[in-house]
């Protein structure tokens, strides 16, 4: 490409403007000194945060962890107000990170890639954007986030409703007002089960349509007050190392117990205590074979399916509520307020699909196999194009030609989550292939952040600027992700992780099963040999 067809030349492009993106940008400009250029869709700071702004939203692991840890000034300067911010409070954290690290000078907002293509003769990327202005750089940070490609199904007549839809992964700014409004809610994943409870506190009616029920543990929030922050931050170096050193970048001690090992008594008692407890704790802080063992698993899924029966008053609903045909934390576990006792409300209807789908939809409602349901307004709570998705809708080119969606029209394939053959200098945060979604995300993204940096100033320090796995690498990461999603539970349900929502989409599962602290030392390892497994040149 011609010079002058360039605006800007940059050491680094970093895609993304989440919790990755914002990490990303400040650790290439004030430790490494790179030229970099963040890019960004949205219209200010926030990924996810920013566009996921429907009834309900707020996040599903505990405040005091679910934040930067890099930062002391970030630490000290902010306290949250509960034990599960909700999404404005999420954002506007997002916002006084980017403010207090003046980090919004090295982004481009309202400028969405359009396509990012490797120029052999460069060594560089050329990042085309919506806006016209054209980029290149050295390397190319992808920090897209696993969540951020919605999924609107293609349902016949969606285009002849006369009605209001929305996405929850796009949601109106200014927010939708549901009083006196009749709603078909789609989907009751992590995103459905927090927006039901609110959606039906102002709707004339609410219609949860339900394909696959799920089990959820109530969050059990709570204000948090200055105090408190005062005794959780003089400890804040043991929760750091906590989560860097656990399974999946939660701070719970593993308890070494077998939920087949105690008295049924005993282990309905502590199912009890973590139930009114609340939250994540339930998969990971009871027994440490849950996801190991399917017996151990069903004393879990058992334990939640009666907790469904004893809240919901009608019996035939509480059956339909109630999960079966897979085990508790195979699929994302959500954590609810109020979700089930939703269904005791007069003005809601649990809409069973699980037989015949959705038929059509008209212009003034949604038929099912059991009837028309008159509605003025759906709600697709239908999920993301997980993982994968984000990335490929970058329309990724790398050497001779080579389309990432061609790639990996067979399920992802990388080198660590972070690189893929054929793409140098091209790197992915909590890609397919990294433990990813099965963790607590900023601290899986910390790690990624911190390794790329490293890894990008080696090189510097050598005079080398490309660096991409070899092939044999990157099968044997790939084959090694397959294997180890075999071991325990994670692979016996029909989830996102495998893609299934996305018709047409090839099952692979795409996070890493391993552990974080297992891939965390990987990682390490591998940038301690000189960056095993990568082709490094000039």
């Amino acid at each position: 490409m011609a010079a002058n067809d360039i605006d800007s030349v940059h050491d680094l492009v970093v895609v993304g403007a989440g919790f990755s993106g914002l990490y990303m940008v400040h650790k290439a400009r004030e430790e490494l000194g790179l030229d970099v250029l963040g890019i960004e869709a949205g219209a200010g700071p926030g990924g996810t945060w920013y566009w996921n702004r429907y009834p309900g939203a707020r996040c599903d692991s505990e405040s005091f962890y679910y934040c930067y840890t890099f930062s002391k000034v970030l630490l000290d300067e902010w306290d949250w107000s509960s034990r599960y911010p909700e999404q404005p409070e999420i954002l506007r954290y997002l916002e006084f990170a980017a403010d207090r690290l003046d980090l919004r000078r090295s982004f481009a907002f309202d400028t969405r890639v359009e396509s990012l293509t490797w120029d052999e003769d460069g060594s560089r990327w050329i990042v085309r954007t919506n806006t016209g202005r054209t980029f290149a750089a050295t390397w190319v940070v992808a920090a897209v986030g696993a969540l951020s490609a919605a999924n609107v199904p293609d349902i016949p007549g969606l285009d002849d409703f006369q009605g209001e839809w929305f996405h929850t992964g796009r949601w109106p700014h200014e927010g939708v007002d549901f009083t006196g409004r009749r709603v078909a809610q789609i989907g009751t994943g992590s995103t459905g089960i927090q927006a039901a409870p609110v959606i039906a506190r102002q709707a004339e009616h609410l219609y949860v349509l339900q394909r696959t029920p799920n089990y959820t543990v109530p969050a059990r929030d709570r204000p948090m007050d200055r105090d408190e922050w005062v005794r959780i931050k003089s400890a804040y170096d043991e929760v750091v190392a906590a989560t860097k050193s656990s399974f999946a970048g939660f701070p719970y001690t593993p308890s070494p117990r077998s939920a087949l090992e105690v008295p049924e008594v005993e282990r309905r008692a502590i199912y009890e205590s973590l139930w009114e407890e609340g939250g994540f704790k339930f998969l990971w802080g009871g027994f440490h074979d849950l996801l190991l063992d399917e017996r151990a698993n069903e004393t879990a899924a058992e334990f939640i399916r009666s907790k469904i029966r004893d809240i919901v008053h009608d019996p035939e609903i509480a059956e339909k509520l109630c999960p079966k045909g897979y085990p508790y934390g195979a699929k994302r576990p959500p954590i609810d307020t109020d979700y089930y006792e939703t269904f005791n409300r007069d003005n809601v209807t649990l809409v069973d699909i699980s037989e015949g789908g959705i038929s059509r939809i008209t212009p003034t409602g949604v038929e099912t196999p059991d009837g028309h349901h008159e509605v003025d307004t759906i709600v697709f709570a239908t999920g993301f194009d997980a993982m994968t998705g984000p990335l490929l809708r970058l329309d990724i080119t790398g050497r001779d030609g080579l389309r990432l969606a061609d790639e990996w029209v067979d399920g992802p394939t990388t080198y660590l989550g972070l690189q893929v053959a054929g793409f140098p200098n091209l790197f992915t945060i909590t890609g397919p292939g990294s433990p990813s979604v099965l963790t607590n995300m900023p601290t899986s993204i910390e790690q990624h952040v911190e390794w790329i940096a490293r890894c990008i100033d080696d090189l510097r320090q050598r005079g080398q600027l490309v660096i991409e796995p070899t092939q044999e690498a990157v099968d044997t990461w790939t084959d090694h992700v397959a294997e180890a999603s075999q071991f325990g539970l994670f692979n016996r349900a029909d989830s996102w992780y495998l893609g299934a929502n996305i018709p047409g989409k090839k099952r692979v599962f795409m996070p890493y099963v391993g552990g974080l602290a297992n891939y965390r030392a990987k990682c390490e390892e591998i940038a301690a040999s000189g960056y095993e497994g990568f082709l490094v040149s000039p």
